[in-house]
Protein backbone atom coordinates (compact mmCIF):
# COMPACT_ATOMS: atom_id res chain seq x y z
CA UNK A 1 0.00 0.00 0.00
CA UNK A 2 1.21 3.51 -0.77
CA UNK A 3 1.94 5.76 1.99
CA UNK A 4 0.45 9.28 2.19
CA UNK A 5 4.05 10.48 1.63
CA UNK A 6 4.39 8.69 -1.33
CA UNK A 7 1.07 9.63 -2.55
CA UNK A 8 2.19 13.30 -1.72
CA UNK A 9 5.29 12.92 -3.76
CA UNK A 10 3.52 11.48 -6.69
CA UNK A 11 1.24 14.06 -7.27
CA UNK A 12 0.21 16.68 -4.92
CA UNK A 13 3.78 18.00 -4.85
CA UNK A 14 3.47 18.77 -8.66
CA UNK A 15 2.80 22.38 -8.90
CA UNK A 16 5.93 22.71 -6.43
CA UNK A 17 7.87 20.95 -8.78
CA UNK A 18 7.06 22.70 -11.56
CA UNK A 19 7.72 26.13 -9.83
CA UNK A 20 11.46 24.77 -8.32
CA UNK A 21 12.00 24.07 -12.04
CA UNK A 22 11.34 27.23 -13.19
CA UNK A 23 12.69 29.48 -10.54
CA UNK A 24 16.12 28.69 -11.67
CA UNK A 25 15.10 30.21 -15.03
CA UNK A 26 13.27 33.01 -14.15
CA UNK A 27 14.53 36.09 -12.12
CA UNK A 28 13.01 35.43 -8.61
CA UNK A 29 10.69 39.31 -8.55
CA UNK A 30 9.37 38.26 -11.56
CA UNK A 31 8.76 34.44 -10.90
CA UNK A 32 6.86 35.51 -7.80
CA UNK A 33 4.80 37.79 -9.72
CA UNK A 34 4.41 35.13 -12.38
CA UNK A 35 3.10 32.30 -9.66
CA UNK A 36 1.05 34.54 -7.58
CA UNK A 37 -0.72 35.28 -11.46
CA UNK A 38 -0.87 31.85 -12.44
CA UNK A 39 -1.94 30.82 -8.82
CA UNK A 40 -5.02 32.93 -9.14
CA UNK A 41 -5.69 31.88 -12.74
CA UNK A 42 -5.59 28.52 -11.96
CA UNK A 43 -8.58 29.20 -8.85
CA UNK A 44 -10.69 30.47 -11.67
CA UNK A 45 -10.56 28.06 -14.07
CA UNK A 46 -10.76 25.44 -11.04
CA UNK A 47 -14.50 27.07 -10.45
CA UNK A 48 -15.41 26.53 -14.15
CA UNK A 49 -14.04 23.04 -14.08
CA UNK A 50 -14.60 21.24 -10.46
CA UNK A 51 -18.58 20.95 -11.40
CA UNK A 52 -17.88 19.76 -14.85
CA UNK A 53 -15.55 16.96 -13.50
CA UNK A 54 -18.76 15.80 -11.33
CA UNK A 55 -21.02 16.48 -14.06
CA UNK A 56 -18.83 13.86 -15.90
CA UNK A 57 -18.06 11.38 -13.14
CA UNK A 58 -21.38 11.39 -11.62
CA UNK A 59 -23.75 11.90 -14.46
CA UNK A 60 -21.89 10.50 -17.48
CA UNK A 61 -22.85 13.32 -19.51
CA UNK A 62 -20.90 14.73 -22.14
CA UNK A 63 -22.12 18.76 -21.81
CA UNK A 64 -20.02 20.32 -24.03
CA UNK A 65 -22.67 23.15 -22.93
CA UNK A 66 -20.35 23.87 -20.29
CA UNK A 67 -18.99 27.18 -21.06
CA UNK A 68 -22.60 28.41 -21.67
CA UNK A 69 -23.17 29.20 -18.24
CA UNK A 70 -18.68 30.79 -18.09
CA UNK A 71 -19.96 33.64 -20.92
CA UNK A 72 -23.81 34.64 -19.20
CA UNK A 73 -21.71 34.72 -15.84
CA UNK A 74 -19.15 37.02 -17.21
CA UNK A 75 -22.05 39.13 -18.91
CA UNK A 76 -24.43 39.09 -15.87
CA UNK A 77 -21.57 40.11 -13.75
CA UNK A 78 -20.26 43.06 -15.72
CA UNK A 79 -24.32 44.34 -15.94
CA UNK A 80 -24.63 44.08 -12.25
CA UNK A 81 -20.88 45.88 -11.60
CA UNK A 82 -22.69 48.63 -14.62
CA UNK A 83 -25.54 49.40 -13.01
CA UNK A 84 -23.72 49.12 -9.49
CA UNK A 85 -20.91 52.10 -10.66
CA UNK A 86 -21.26 54.55 -8.47
CA UNK A 87 -20.19 51.71 -5.83
CA UNK A 88 -17.68 50.88 -7.99
CA UNK A 89 -15.78 53.50 -8.40
CA UNK A 90 -16.51 54.66 -4.87
CA UNK A 91 -14.21 55.50 -1.91
CA UNK A 92 -15.46 53.04 0.07
CA UNK A 93 -14.30 49.78 0.36
CA UNK A 94 -17.20 47.95 1.73
CA UNK A 95 -19.46 49.42 -0.73
CA UNK A 96 -16.58 48.30 -3.50
CA UNK A 97 -16.29 44.82 -2.56
CA UNK A 98 -20.36 44.78 -1.95
CA UNK A 99 -20.59 45.55 -5.42
CA UNK A 100 -18.69 42.68 -6.95
CA UNK A 101 -19.94 40.46 -4.12
CA UNK A 102 -23.90 41.27 -5.48
CA UNK A 103 -22.42 40.89 -9.05
CA UNK A 104 -20.84 37.28 -8.39
CA UNK A 105 -23.92 36.49 -6.48
CA UNK A 106 -26.02 37.31 -9.28
CA UNK A 107 -24.30 35.30 -11.78
CA UNK A 108 -24.20 32.23 -9.76
CA UNK A 109 -28.28 31.95 -9.19
CA UNK A 110 -28.34 32.35 -12.44
CA UNK A 111 -26.27 29.66 -13.17
CA UNK A 112 -28.05 27.40 -10.65
CA UNK A 113 -31.48 28.24 -12.19
CA UNK A 114 -30.28 28.13 -15.68
CA UNK A 115 -28.55 24.66 -15.25
CA UNK A 116 -31.84 23.27 -14.03
CA UNK A 117 -33.56 24.25 -16.89
CA UNK A 118 -30.81 22.85 -19.27
CA UNK A 119 -30.64 19.46 -17.21
CA UNK A 120 -34.68 18.99 -17.10
CA UNK A 121 -35.15 20.37 -20.65
CA UNK A 122 -31.80 19.41 -23.12
CA UNK A 123 -29.52 16.92 -20.85
CA UNK A 124 -32.42 14.48 -19.19
CA UNK A 125 -34.18 13.20 -22.74
CA UNK A 126 -30.44 11.94 -23.53
CA UNK A 127 -29.10 10.16 -20.77
CA UNK A 128 -26.76 7.50 -21.48
CA UNK A 129 -26.18 8.34 -25.40
CA UNK A 130 -22.97 10.56 -25.69
CA UNK A 131 -23.35 11.02 -29.22
CA UNK A 132 -26.59 12.49 -28.72
CA UNK A 133 -25.35 14.25 -25.81
CA UNK A 134 -22.73 15.73 -27.68
CA UNK A 135 -25.13 16.95 -30.68
CA UNK A 136 -27.48 18.55 -28.01
CA UNK A 137 -25.20 20.23 -25.75
CA UNK A 138 -23.10 21.60 -28.71
CA UNK A 139 -26.83 22.76 -30.54
CA UNK A 140 -27.73 24.30 -27.08
CA UNK A 141 -24.08 26.38 -26.71
CA UNK A 142 -24.68 27.94 -30.33
CA UNK A 143 -28.28 29.36 -29.07
CA UNK A 144 -26.64 30.74 -25.92
CA UNK A 145 -24.03 32.30 -27.78
CA UNK A 146 -26.84 34.01 -29.87
CA UNK A 147 -28.52 34.82 -27.19
CA UNK A 148 -26.07 36.85 -25.74
CA UNK A 149 -25.26 38.31 -28.94
CA UNK A 150 -28.77 39.79 -29.36
CA UNK A 151 -29.16 41.04 -25.52
CA UNK A 152 -25.52 42.43 -25.15
CA UNK A 153 -24.61 43.06 -28.80
CA UNK A 154 -21.16 41.79 -30.37
CA UNK A 155 -19.28 45.29 -29.29
CA UNK A 156 -16.58 43.89 -26.18
CA UNK A 157 -18.11 44.97 -22.83
CA UNK A 158 -15.70 46.35 -20.67
CA UNK A 159 -15.51 45.56 -17.22
CA UNK A 160 -15.08 47.78 -14.38
CA UNK A 161 -13.60 46.39 -11.31
CA UNK A 162 -13.58 47.82 -8.16
CA UNK A 163 -11.77 50.58 -6.73
CA UNK A 164 -10.40 48.44 -3.75
CA UNK A 165 -9.26 45.61 -6.33
CA UNK A 166 -7.64 48.03 -8.85
CA UNK A 167 -3.74 48.45 -8.56
CA UNK A 168 -1.01 46.40 -6.99
CA UNK A 169 0.47 45.34 -3.70
CA UNK A 170 4.08 45.65 -3.64
CA UNK A 171 6.08 43.46 -1.71
CA UNK A 172 10.04 44.56 -2.24
CA UNK A 173 10.44 44.29 -5.75
CA UNK A 174 7.40 42.02 -6.41
CA UNK A 175 4.20 43.86 -7.57
CA UNK A 176 1.63 41.35 -6.88
CA UNK A 177 -1.81 42.55 -8.43
CA UNK A 178 -4.96 42.85 -6.04
CA UNK A 179 -7.23 41.29 -8.09
CA UNK A 180 -5.55 38.64 -8.04
CA UNK A 181 -4.85 37.83 -4.93
CA UNK A 182 -9.27 38.25 -3.81
CA UNK A 183 -9.67 35.61 -6.98
CA UNK A 184 -6.98 32.93 -5.24
CA UNK A 185 -8.73 34.02 -2.28
CA UNK A 186 -12.55 33.42 -3.51
CA UNK A 187 -11.65 29.79 -5.31
CA UNK A 188 -9.49 28.49 -2.23
CA UNK A 189 -12.87 29.22 0.00
CA UNK A 190 -15.11 27.93 -2.49
CA UNK A 191 -12.62 24.50 -2.86
CA UNK A 192 -12.19 24.33 0.82
CA UNK A 193 -16.62 24.33 0.97
CA UNK A 194 -16.99 21.67 -1.98
CA UNK A 195 -14.39 19.32 0.22
CA UNK A 196 -16.05 19.96 3.34
CA UNK A 197 -19.88 19.05 1.77
CA UNK A 198 -18.14 16.20 0.00
CA UNK A 199 -16.22 14.55 2.60
CA UNK A 200 -18.51 15.36 5.99
CA UNK A 201 -22.20 15.28 4.82
CA UNK A 202 -24.29 12.76 4.05
CA UNK A 203 -24.86 14.36 0.63
CA UNK A 204 -21.34 14.42 0.15
CA UNK A 205 -20.80 10.68 0.73
CA UNK A 206 -24.20 9.55 -1.71
CA UNK A 207 -22.36 11.93 -4.43
CA UNK A 208 -18.74 10.17 -4.00
CA UNK A 209 -20.35 6.72 -3.92
CA UNK A 210 -22.44 7.90 -6.61
CA UNK A 211 -19.45 8.18 -8.59
CA UNK A 212 -18.01 5.20 -7.75
CA UNK A 213 -20.57 3.00 -8.29
CA UNK A 214 -24.03 4.48 -9.15
CA UNK A 215 -25.47 0.95 -9.59
CA UNK A 216 -24.81 -0.33 -6.21
CA UNK A 217 -25.85 2.95 -4.90
CA UNK A 218 -29.40 2.74 -6.43
CA UNK A 219 -29.46 -1.18 -5.29
CA UNK A 220 -29.17 -0.07 -1.64
CA UNK A 221 -32.06 1.75 -2.21
CA UNK A 222 -31.13 5.50 -2.40
CA UNK A 223 -32.66 7.64 -5.66
CA UNK A 224 -29.54 8.61 -6.36
CA UNK A 225 -31.27 10.43 -10.05
CA UNK A 226 -32.20 12.66 -7.63
CA UNK A 227 -29.07 14.21 -6.59
CA UNK A 228 -28.41 14.76 -10.65
CA UNK A 229 -30.35 17.63 -10.79
CA UNK A 230 -28.52 19.35 -7.70
CA UNK A 231 -24.74 18.41 -9.29
CA UNK A 232 -25.99 19.72 -12.17
CA UNK A 233 -27.08 23.20 -10.91
CA UNK A 234 -24.32 23.44 -8.59
CA UNK A 235 -21.65 22.71 -11.81
CA UNK A 236 -23.29 25.37 -13.74
CA UNK A 237 -23.65 28.24 -10.85
CA UNK A 238 -19.79 27.19 -10.56
CA UNK A 239 -19.43 27.83 -14.21
CA UNK A 240 -20.93 30.44 -13.89
CA UNK A 241 -18.86 32.06 -10.57
CA UNK A 242 -15.93 31.35 -12.51
CA UNK A 243 -17.25 33.28 -15.53
CA UNK A 244 -18.21 36.19 -13.50
CA UNK A 245 -14.46 36.82 -11.87
CA UNK A 246 -12.59 35.77 -15.14
CA UNK A 247 -14.59 38.75 -16.07
CA UNK A 248 -12.96 41.13 -13.72
CA UNK A 249 -9.64 39.43 -14.61
CA UNK A 250 -9.84 40.32 -18.41
CA UNK A 251 -11.65 43.33 -18.07
CA UNK A 252 -12.88 42.99 -21.45
CA UNK A 253 -15.29 40.49 -22.46
CA UNK A 254 -17.23 39.18 -25.78
CA UNK A 255 -19.33 36.08 -26.25
CA UNK A 256 -17.26 33.54 -26.98
CA UNK A 257 -15.36 33.82 -23.81
CA UNK A 258 -17.06 30.99 -22.73
CA UNK A 259 -16.04 28.51 -25.78
CA UNK A 260 -12.16 29.97 -25.34
CA UNK A 261 -12.32 29.06 -21.98
CA UNK A 262 -13.57 25.74 -22.58
CA UNK A 263 -10.31 24.28 -23.79
CA UNK A 264 -8.54 25.02 -20.40
CA UNK A 265 -11.61 23.70 -18.59
CA UNK A 266 -11.69 20.51 -20.33
CA UNK A 267 -7.72 20.10 -20.14
CA UNK A 268 -7.84 20.56 -16.65
CA UNK A 269 -10.95 17.52 -16.18
CA UNK A 270 -9.06 15.42 -18.08
CA UNK A 271 -5.70 16.07 -16.02
CA UNK A 272 -7.29 15.85 -13.08
CA UNK A 273 -10.01 12.87 -13.12
CA UNK A 274 -13.36 12.96 -14.05
CA UNK A 275 -14.96 13.19 -10.63
CA UNK A 276 -12.24 14.16 -8.30
CA UNK A 277 -12.52 18.22 -6.91
CA UNK A 278 -9.23 17.51 -5.45
CA UNK A 279 -7.84 16.36 -9.33
CA UNK A 280 -9.59 19.36 -10.56
CA UNK A 281 -7.78 21.90 -8.29
CA UNK A 282 -4.34 20.31 -9.21
CA UNK A 283 -4.94 20.13 -12.50
CA UNK A 284 -6.22 24.27 -12.51
CA UNK A 285 -3.45 25.12 -10.70
CA UNK A 286 -0.62 23.31 -13.04
CA UNK A 287 -2.37 24.88 -15.81
CA UNK A 288 -2.41 28.54 -14.52
CA UNK A 289 1.24 27.82 -13.27
CA UNK A 290 2.60 26.76 -16.52
CA UNK A 291 0.63 28.97 -18.73
CA UNK A 292 1.97 31.81 -16.74
CA UNK A 293 5.62 30.29 -17.02
CA UNK A 294 5.88 29.09 -20.52
CA UNK A 295 4.43 32.75 -22.02
CA UNK A 296 7.43 34.35 -20.39
CA UNK A 297 10.15 32.00 -21.32
CA UNK A 298 8.58 30.45 -24.86
CA UNK A 299 6.04 32.80 -25.64
CA UNK A 300 5.97 30.82 -29.05
CA UNK A 301 5.04 27.75 -26.90
CA UNK A 302 2.24 29.44 -24.93
CA UNK A 303 -0.90 28.12 -26.65
CA UNK A 304 0.76 24.34 -26.97
CA UNK A 305 2.48 24.18 -23.71
CA UNK A 306 -0.80 22.67 -21.43
CA UNK A 307 -2.01 20.50 -24.31
CA UNK A 308 1.75 18.95 -23.90
CA UNK A 309 1.13 19.15 -20.37
CA UNK A 310 -1.86 17.18 -20.54
CA UNK A 311 -0.27 14.80 -23.26
CA UNK A 312 2.69 14.17 -20.29
CA UNK A 313 0.66 13.69 -17.49
CA UNK A 314 -1.84 10.84 -19.17
CA UNK A 315 1.03 9.14 -20.27
CA UNK A 316 2.37 9.02 -17.01
CA UNK A 317 -1.04 8.10 -15.32
CA UNK A 318 -4.13 7.54 -18.09
CA UNK A 319 -6.70 8.58 -15.65
CA UNK A 320 -5.59 11.26 -14.49
CA UNK A 321 -4.17 12.62 -11.25
CA UNK A 322 -6.67 11.78 -9.19
CA UNK A 323 -9.85 10.26 -10.80
CA UNK A 324 -12.68 9.44 -7.97
CA UNK A 325 -12.81 5.97 -9.28
CA UNK A 326 -9.25 4.37 -8.86
CA UNK A 327 -7.72 2.49 -12.20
Amino acid sequence: MKTTLARLGGVYLLPVAIGIFTLFLIPTSTWLTLTIAGLAMGMMIFLMASGLSLIFGLMDVLNFGHSAFVSFGAFIAASVLAALSSWVSGGSAALNIAALLLAVAAATTFGAAAGWFFERVVVKPVYKDHLRQILVTMGALIVAEQLILAIWGGVPIAVPRPAVLEGSILIGNVAIETYRVFAFLLGLAVYVAMYLVLRRTRIGLLIRAGVENREMVEALGFRIDRLFIGVFMAGSALAAMGGAMWAGYQALITPTLGAEMMILVFIVVIIGGLGSIEGSLLGAIMVGLTANYVAFLMPKMALASNMILMMAILLWRPYGLKPAVQK
